[in-house]
């Protein structure tokens, strides 16, 4: 049952089966150990917009109508460190690519899903370049455009984030020079 919606309940108004299940129960953050004791708990009995807090992770997660995703902390937060040439994969859509030491090349193939980043820092002495990889065939940024084009994190602890804007299609913006 999804939530009824929101209610003011009036002094003396019965609360009923119906009342209890639609509108507190299914629009309260419930509280499980982890996803094994959520799954024992509700089974079947799932429906969209559900929300959970598991203990055992301090995540706070949702249900889509298919599945329980994380909503917090964010689930696209990982930092991914680096100290020699790397290519991104899907796996590191929406994360952060730190580049601890060395000169390196980050390149960045067709590999997100449209609408998602790739943040990358520059915390080196040595130059960070951003490359277009395998797939890309619209990659711009800095004034210019081009699947040849390489761009540089221009200084020490400056960043720049390369976004997939539509399909092929790659833009690299932040402290960045051509």
């Amino acid at each position: 049952m999804s939530g009824l919606g929101y209610k003011v309940f009036t002094a003396g108004e019965v609360l009923t089966a119906a009342n209890v299940n639609g509108y507190l129960m299914e629009q309260s953050v419930m509280v499980f150990a982890g996803t094994a004791a959520r799954g024992s708990a509700l089974g079947t009995a799932v429906s969209e917009g559900m929300v959970a807090y598991l203990t055992d992770t301090n995540l706070i997660t949702v249900y889509d109508g298919s599945d329980w995703q994380q909503v917090y902390p964010s689930a696209t937060s990982a930092v991914n460190s680096i100290t020699a040439a790397y290519t991104a994969a899907a796996s590191d859509a929406n994360d952060t690519i730190y580049v601890a030491s060395g000169t390196v090349t980050v390149t960045v193939p067709d590999v997100l899903a449209v609408g998602e980043r790739i943040d990358i820092w520059r915390n080196s002495g040595g130059t960070v370049t951003i490359a277009a990889g395998t797939g890309v065939t619209d990659w711009g940024g800095a004034g210019t455009a081009g699947t040849a084009v390489t761009f540089k994190i221009d200084q020490q602890y400056n960043a720049a984030t390369v976004q997939k804007v539509a399909a092929n299609t790659y833009r690299v913006v932040g402290k960045i020079t051509a």
